[in-house]
Parts: structure tokens; sequence; C-alpha cells
């Protein structure tokens, strides 16, 4: 047995005590199959797969999902703890927020409703969709090779009208978070619709977002003098919008470089704390324009709630936020997130969960077995490919489970190697 196959095997091994004996079994088979299943990642399609024989009944699987005894909590808080141990065991830890739809069909699928599609909404138009809207909180590491940072999810609550709001949904796990990790302080990035967390007592917790550009921002409140009457000012002189503040400096400008994703360029820099009285009424923030020298790109507004960071600090952190943006992608076009056709119960919320849970345990796969080693063939198109995909990661992770597969069961003269390394090569990136 390789030992990249014994590798998939410990991870998975680590989260037996979620379930029962038998209910172990149905995820560990259930999870190899999603990796190794090509095309659509319905559940009979994933686990024909697995097991061809059908030796179990298909509907196991289906129960497994709507109706197992087990809860995905636990599943977070064992990979959290795992992932923070051996990717990120010092420093602050860096968060993003965000919520994505996960495109459901179906006359009645439990969780669904109609939403908003952020992918195919433009300025003008907005699109409306049938499916789960997830709020997913992800831990951002930098990967062993460099450049941009990955998006690891690492909780995620489905967000259903008329329940909890998305501020609610973030808050609580990000609460839970703090939790399960009760030493460590967090970093946290969010667009501008999850802004107003800053206003909430978030534990140990420092929020960097977009604010808006017709912000009304004020002074601190003047110190209260010796005998004044009445209540304590609770804001102090009012200040131009983000935007006249940036039409009207002449000067503070700070020519600095910035680590955008990986690449750096030059931003010019104008910052300084400020009250945002309407989402922090009770402390200040720190407020960071950000201008492009060559004029090509429009004034962004950020703030911070840590008024010790500095400026670059700032826009690299929330620059870094679109990691997250790259894990939807992933697990919508590798994994297939939304395909599980499963409608009742708790069905359609575990499987897209599980979608999410299953990229962070590649990438972990992957990050300590292999590190920095080149894994995916040279080919002339990419002949400067340096660091891997979330594809190339899969693809690993599918050579390592076919080889094992095909080769365990084998007669006792194998295939040839230049056979099999072929027939490995395309099981490995079949679509």
């Amino acid at each position: 047995m390789s030992r990249a196959a014994q590798a998939w095997d410990l991870v998975l091994a680590g989260f037996a005590p979620v379930f029962t004996q038998p209910s172990f079994a149905l995820f560990r088979h259930l999870v190899c199959a999603w990796v190794l299943c090509p095309g659509r990642r319905t559940v009979t399609r994933m686990i024909r797969t697995m097991d061809p024989a059908s030796r179990r009944c298909h509907d196991a699987y289906h129960r497994f999902l709507r109706g197992g005894a087990w809860r995905m909590a636990p599943l977070w808080e064992l990979l959290v703890v795992l992932l923070v141990h051996r990717l990120s065991p010092q420093g602050v830890l860096p968060l993003d927020l965000d919520d994505t739809l996960f495109h459901k069909t179906g006359r009645k699928v439990d969780g669904a409703g109609i939403f908003r599609d952020a992918v195919r909404s433009l300025a003008r138009s907005v699109v409306y969709a049938l499916g789960l809207n997830l709020v997913v909180l992800t831990l951002r590491i930098r990967p062993p090779w460099g450049g941009e940072p990955l998006g690891l999810p690492i909780h995620v609550r489905l967000y259903r009208k008329g329940g909890p709001s998305h501020l609610d949904l973030g808050e609580a796990m990000l609460r839970e978070l703090a939790g399960w990790l009760p030493s460590r302080t967090f970093a946290l990035a969010c667009d501008g619709a999850y802004a107003s967390l800053a206003g909430r007592a978030l534990p140990r917790t420092h929020v960097t977002s977009r604010i808006r550009k017709d912000a009304a921002l004020y002074e601190m409140p003047p110190p209260r003098r010796k005998g004044q009457r009445g209540r304590p000012r609770k804001k102090g002189t009012r200040l131009p919008s983000p935007e006249q503040m940036a039409r009207q400096s002449r000067t503070g400008w700070v020519r600095a470089a910035v680590d955008e994703r990986g690449k750096v360029v030059e931003r010019l820099l104008l910052s300084r704390p400020v009250l945002w009285y309407t989402v922090c009424p009770d402390r200040p923030i720190l407020l960071v324009i950000v201008r492009d020298p060559t004029g090509k790109q429009h004034d962004d507004f950020f703030f911070t709630t840590d008024l010790e960071a500095s400026a670059p600090a700032v826009v690299e952190h929330y620059a870094g936020r679109w990691s997250i943006e790259d894990t939807f992608r992933s697990v919508k076009q590798s994994l297939g997130g939304e395909d599980p056709q499963t409608w009742k119960g708790t069905g359609p919320e575990r499987a897209a969960a599980l979608s999410l849970w299953l990229y962070s345990a590649v990438w972990f796969w992957y990050i300590t077995t292999h590190g920095t080693k080149i894994t995916w063939p040279a080919l002339p198109w990419y002949a400067t490919k340096r660091t891997p995909s979330f594809a190339d990661a899969l693809a690993a992770l599918r050579r390592a489970l076919w080889s094992r597969r095909i080769f365990s069961t084998c007669a006792r003269n194998p295939l040839p190697r230049k056979m099999a390394s072929v027939l490995l090569e395309v099981l490995a990136h079949a679509a």
C-alpha cells in the first residue's frame, strides 16, 4: 500500500469518534467515492464508483445523509484542531467569511429558497435562483510553495428565510470557533455585507472589511469637562465621508508596496482613526483609503477594528479574502458540491457541508504528504507552472487511491508500468 493512500486513511481515521462504527464505514466509503467519482456526484453515482457490485443498499447512504445520528459540528471541530495544529500553530489566525449559493433543483428541497445569484447577476440586472444559501467560514493559510493563499472551510451554517440573519450565523460560528481554540486570536476579513460584525463583541477577533464611501464618520467624543452637566457626548466633530476625504486630502498619502494575493503592487495609502457611529458606536476604527498611482482603478475604502495594524497590512489582509471565492469555485466545479440529489431532512445541508469539508481535507492531505513536490505531469502549454491547483491536489489523491484499488487486486503479473501509468493518469484527471 502506498504511503500517500495510507496518509489519507489516517486523515479519515481521525474523524472516527464522530460516528458509530457502521456509520463511519458509510462515511469513509462515501468520502472516498466522492474523490474518485467522474462526472456528476449524485449519491448513487458515487457509490457505484466505490461499490460497483452494490454490496450495500444504496438507501443506506441516503439515510446516512438525511437522517444519520451524527452532526457536522464535531467534524468541523476536529478538522479545525487538525488544520491549526499542523498548518498554523502560532500567531493570529486569518479568517474569511462569506456566503454562497449552492444551486438545487426539485419540487421541494429542505432548506432551499430563492436567492440572488451573485455569479450571474450584473449591476443592472439581478438573477435569482433556487438553492441553499450557505454562510461559510474559512481559515486562510500560506501554502509551502508560496503564491496565493488557500481558504480552507472550517465551519458552515445554512441560512433559512425567517431564521437567524447572515450576520447572526457568522457571529455564532466565530463564537463556536473561539470555544474550540481558546488560546488563539483571530483576524476576520469579510466583504461589506458583513461589515456590521465590527459592532458586535466578537471574542478575540478583529474585523477588516469595506466601508461605505458615503459613511458618516466622526471624531472621537471629547473628554468630559469637570463640572459639565448632562450626559457625556457619544461622538465628536463630523468628518468628511471617505470619498470626500480622499478627494480633499492633499497630504498624508504614503506610497507603499502591497502584496495582493501573491503579487506585489504599488499603492498610495491614507489612514486615520475615526468613529463610525452607525456600525461601531463604542470604539474607533482605522480607516484606510487606497489609491492606484496610475489612476487606472477607482479608490478603495477599507477599515479595521485593529488600531495597531499598518495600512499596508490592512490592504493585504482584505486582498487575501479572494481565497474564499477560489474555494467556492473549486468545490462546485472540481468536487461537484451542488450535485448530490438529496432533498429531505438534513440531507441537502449535510451534503453541501461535506463537500466543503472534503475540500479542506484534500488540501490538508496534499500539503502534509507532498509539500512543494511537483505532482503534475510536464505539459508544453504549462511549461512555467510551479504551483498546484486544487485540481492537481485532487488528481494526486485519485492517483494514490486508484493505484491501491487496482493493484491490490491484480494478478501475480501486474500491468506493465507504461500501461499502468497511462491508466492512472486518465483516472486521475477524469472529469
